[in-house]
């Protein structure tokens, strides 16, 4: 990985620069595609019972998207260094539009199932779109672009869920999917016309190119400990928002679904902390800026550890932390993609997979911790293992040498 190579690979783009408006639209799609992620995970209930799941069964309908979604990364996002960047986004958002269709008319669980997977395995087109944009961006503003792109992504992924809840609320959960399908095929016309082509350097066989990732997993220590930090941080993220809508439900709150959701689209106030992170990696910044970010994670989820009393304070509370617990979360995500995206422009989309992989199973752990420490423990057990998560992040930090 040589400055030689990444200067070459920047040139696939004609003029080494992005728009505001081509920030904004890049945003934008990775937030729409992101959010068909978490469609399933509020309507979980009404397709189980229109198609009927079994009851152990209803948990795949988020599982294997989530799956499909981890396999794209392993398998999919690869290509981005070795297939033209626009054709390939427009292929995996065509590929989810079919899968959200083939959803939203399934007549059983194991073809809803199939449409799940596919959900999954087309929408890595956002972890194509996000080292597209990194290409276009100029070396000292690419961590702001980055930023302002992961704002959008997040903004999908925390905004899906109250969406899917309130317009099935007013319609039926078919109607998220068909909706879904016809915001992606809107969505792929316009990134036809806007996005430029990107033909990338790299002269491998599809068997060589994921060989290539295990070499780079192996001996790539940033990549390493950004994708530990990520992990843990992510992990406690997908802990916090597994079990505060079971919290929220409970006899201490008594929130009805418009309440939860309610709840969570607060929680997407801290998309704000992406274009500030990117901003503060570009002045250099970044070791400072990860180690606030763990310290405001920590802060937020012993916060959270104090707010299960049920009180309107304790609501107040608790959607403040998980304010601060997004804002630290995707801070030192950002922060993370600034540095990897420095490594070399020839291996981008094999480093964002095996980050963005990483990350993602940390978060499969917590969620999945997370579900057995409330049935458990309750909010008690479970806010204390959620602080875990990001002491661990803090204490692998520490022992980087520090420097501005």
């Amino acid at each position: 990985m040589t400055s030689t190579a990444a200067a070459t690979q920047e040139a696939a783009i004609p003029h080494k620069t992005i728009s505001p408006w081509m920030t904004f639209m890049f945003a934008a799609a990775c937030g729409l595609v992101a959010a068909n992620l978490y469609y399933g995970q509020p309507l979980a209930g009404p397709i189980s019972a229109a198609l009927g799941f079994t009851p152990a069964a209803t948990g795949l309908i988020v599982t294997l998207t989530q799956i499909g979604y981890g396999l794209g990364l392993l398998l999919i996002v690869p290509l981005g260094d070795l297939l033209e960047n626009r054709k390939l986004v427009l292929t995996l958002i065509g590929c989810a539009a079919i899968a959200l269709i083939a959803a939203a008319f399934a007549w059983s669980p194991a073809l809803f199932l199939l449409a799940s997977l596919c959900i999954g395995l087309g929408s890595v087109a956002v972890q194509v779109l996000v080292p597209f944009a990194a290409h276009m961006a100029p070396d000292a503003t690419r961590g702001q672009v980055v930023g302002n792109v992961m704002s959008g992504l997040l903004c999908g992924i925390m905004l899906a869920r109250p969406a899917a809840s309130f317009l099935a609320e007013y319609s039926s959960w078919h109607a998220v999917y068909i909706l879904s399908a016809i915001v992606m095929v809107a969505l792929a016309g316009v990134l036809r016309a806007v996005l430029p082509v990107r033909i990338p350097h790299t002269r491998l066989r599809y068997a060589q190119l994921l060989a290539s990732m295990g070499h780079l997993a192996l001996r790539t220590p940033l990549l390493q400990r950004r994708a530990i930090y990520q992990a843990c941080m992510f992990g406690a993220f997908s802990l916090f928002w597994t079990t505060t809508p079971l919290l929220l439900a409970s006899p201490a709150f008594g929130l009805s679904q418009n309440g939860i959701a309610l709840f969570a689209l607060a929680g997407a106030a801290g998309a704000v902390a992406s274009p500030i992170a990117g901003r503060l990696a570009d002045r250099g910044y970044s070791m400072w800026a990860t180690a606030f970010a763990m310290l405001l994670a920590i802060g937020a989820l012993l916060l959270a550890h104090v707010s299960g009393g049920g009180s309107t304070l304790a609501l107040v509370m608790l959607t403040l932390s998980g304010v601060l617990l997004d804002f630290g979360v995707q801070t030192n995500l950002v922060i993370g993609q600034r540095a990897i995206y420095a490594l070399s422009a020839e291996h981008r989309s094999r480093l964002n997979g095996l980050y963005m992989a990483t990350f993602f199973a940390g978060g499969a752990i917590g969620s999945a911790i997370g579900g057995w420490a409330y049935a458990t423990g309750g909010w008690n057990l479970t806010s204390w293992i959620g602080v875990c998560f990001p002491v661990v992040a803090l204490l692998v930090f520490a022992t980087e040498r520090f420097k501005k």
